[in-house]
């Protein structure tokens, strides 16, 4: 007897259907088999996108600078968001920086699949790595962003200093990245399906941003009710907040912060990669 008969007699078939959804254990224990397959693809194409141009990427960092000049300028001289708020600077700086670090993983998200249609057409492998890879991309192009952010923080005036509390920074990075998993997890499988919806995340971002307090204090506009407490619990509001606290303001973020942050950065990765394992025999047919 073949090993072919006595595979097809314990019901299982001898090829694996492309694009095929395993369980959920296995199909994770094969991402984890291609673990270096996305460590390497995130590391070639990381500091690639910008390598066309006259600066190359020198943009990563350019990119986020113009934006505070550009904002400090609008809401802190003339509209004088500032007004009320210690440290405007480095205040306006820590939100454009960390809050372009989830838009961009949530826009790199609604465009990978279409972008690797041929890879995930052509080869069997968990679908999750290509949406994985460009988050690990972001994650490693924020990188630089973060040294230049630390550097103009004690630089700019009026200037901060190091702390411990700095030492609690990564933590709070670290959160970032996972609901960003989440986030891109999300979108990939949306972008997939619905190629067009760039456009309404460009909107849903605008939106974010403006009840995110990136460039005012919530609490100037808000300072009570539902609302406010609405205000409060979206994630990118409580990464600005915990991380001005810490970079600027030499404070412990409370445990209500910490909570909130760790649920959402729990939650949001795990629902996410249940949601686009959801999808997986769709990717790459369309």
């Amino acid at each position: 007897m073949t090993s072919d008969t006595t595979t097809r007699r314990a019901g299982e078939s001898p090829w694996r259907v492309m694009g095929q959804r395993p369980d959920l254990p296995r199909y994770i224990a094969q991402l984890w088999q291609r673990r270096h397959f996305i460590t390497a693809e995130a590391r070639a194409k990381a500091f690639s996108g910008n390598r066309d141009m006259l600066l190359g990427n020198l943009w990563l960092v350019g990119v986020p600078i113009l934006q505070g000049l550009a904002y400090y300028l609008i809401f802190g001289l003339i509209l004088n968001t500032s007004r009320g708020i210690e440290n405007f600077t480095g205040f306006l700086l820590v939100g454009v920086f960390m809050f372009r670090f989830t838009t961009a993983s949530m826009q790199q998200g609604i465009t990978v699949m279409s972008q690797n249609k041929g890879l995930t057409g052509a080869f069997a492998f968990p679908r999750a790595a290509v949406p994985l890879s460009a988050l690990l991309r972001e994650t490693l192009s924020m990188l630089p962003v973060l040294a230049t952010l630390a550097l103009l923080l004690l630089a700019v005036p009026p200037g901060t200093r190091v702390t411990w509390t700095w030492l609690l920074f990564p933590l709070v990075f670290a959160l970032q990245v996972l609901f960003n998993a989440g986030i891109t997890m999300y979108t990939a499988r949306l972008g997939s399906a619905l190629p067009d919806l760039r456009h309404v995340v460009a909107f849903v971002a605008r939106l974010w941003f403006y009840m995110s307090g990136v460039f005012f204090s919530i609490e100037r506009f808000v300072s009570e009710g539902v609302w406010l407490s609405v205000l409060r619990a979206n994630p990118l509001y409580l990464v600005l907040d915990m991380s001005r606290d810490l970079l600027l303001y030499d404070t412990i973020p409370t445990q209500e912060s910490w909570s909130f942050l760790c649920l959402w950065a729990f939650l949001t990765p795990v629902l996410g990669f249940w949601y686009f394992w959801q999808g997986e025999e769709t990717y790459g047919q369309h």
